[in-house]
């Protein structure tokens, strides 16, 4: 691998963040093992900790959910709400508040609000109830830039590629208060040595607009994040399509005119009882690759059709030619899907 140096911005770096830098990327594995906000399911989600966690779990992505600070900066969170993954709460509990986001009213503690200073004092927890909640209270909120960092570090030391999968988290609504996430995910990445086609880097969101605008922006590879019902960025006039639509013959096409590939829920491709869409088949037919989310090992994720067993669910998913998987628990899908 040949590697090229280069800085974080000042007052986003950490002992995790120094030398990021660009590696000259191999073809990508099939399928791609994407670690769903990290091995969260064994460490709270994006964290650094989970992160890491997952490569050595076997990852070949690491995905950050990408929200932003008051100031600014690109962190790594589910949604821009914390009160449900941050000590947020005991913390700061009169930043609590009711804002509406993609049409949806919701209460609680949001980035946006807080600066990455502030943002710096919390610490992370376990979202759900049911998994293990030793680690709480033990890790922080990294920034974009430790990321790119992360894994280009956990790439020298593991001799092999690492590459990014970050999400652009309600993009619309992010630009409508002044702070847009594309420039400054372009520029972390430029940053990064990573701006180029061929960088380990997917760029995904459920909006179809800033899909569109970054594919004149930056050459990364671009994913359409698909799901039921419409993406937050839909209007009656904007011509943005309905997911059923996107997923249509016609759909595709249009899709593959700015995207790489899709990114299903994985119904989309095996129904949970029984059966098999033409999804795959079709996106295939269009030029597009096919990463489905999520694959969990907890029976409450996993569909009837395999009894609670994960490998099986996998080996399915890969049989049905997904292209890439995303997973909770890397290790479990790792042992079912490579020899």
């Amino acid at each position: 691998m040949t590697y090229r140096s280069s800085n974080p911005p000042p007052g986003n770096s950490t002992s995790a963040s120094a030398g990021t830098a660009s590696v000259a990327i191999a073809n990508d594995p099939t399928p791609l093992l994407i670690a769903h906000r990290g091995a969260s399911g064994h460490r709270p989600e994006h964290t650094l900790e989970a992160y890491t966690l997952a490569v050595h779990m076997g990852a070949d992505y690491i995905e950050p959910d990408l929200v932003s600070t008051k100031d600014g900066v690109l962190v790594a969170r589910h949604e821009n709400e914390i009160g449900s993954t941050t000590d947020v709460a005991t913390k700061f509990p009169d930043r609590k508040t009711t804002k509406t986001v993609d049409g949806s009213s919701i209460t609680g503690w949001f980035t946006e609000d807080f600066t990455l200073s502030e943002l710096r004092s919390l610490r992370a927890r376990e979202r759900l109830e049911f998994r293990d909640q030793s680690y709480n209270g033990q890790f922080g909120i990294p920034t974009f830039d430790e990321v790119l960092a992360l894994a280009d570090s956990l790439g020298r030391a593991r001799g092999r590629v690492v590459g990014v999968y970050p999400e652009t988290k309600h993009p619309t609504y992010f630009r409508s208060i002044g702070l847009a996430l594309e420039e400054p995910l372009i520029a972390a990445l430029e940053r990064a040595g990573w701006n180029r086609a061929n960088a380990p880097v997917f760029i995904q969101s459920f909006e179809v607009q800033n899909l569109r605008e970054l594919k004149n922006k930056t050459p990364v590879r671009l994913i359409q994040l698909i799901a039921g019902g419409n993406p937050g960025d839909r209007t009656a006039t904007n011509g943005v399509p309905t997911y059923a639509e996107m997923i249509t013959a016609n759909g595709l096409r249009d899709v593959a005119k700015y995207a790489y590939g899709i990114g299903p829920e994985k119904r989309m491709v095996l129904p949970l009882a029984s059966g098999e869409t033409t999804l795959v088949r079709d996106a295939h037919a269009a030029g597009l690759k096919v990463h489905i989310w999520t694959l969990r090992q907890e029976k409450v994720f996993i569909g009837e059709r395999f009894a609670g067993d994960i490998a099986a669910e996998a080996k399915a998913f890969v049989a049905a030619g997904v292209d890439g998987v995303f997973a909770d628990h890397p290790e479990a899908v790792a042992r079912a899907i490579r020899p």
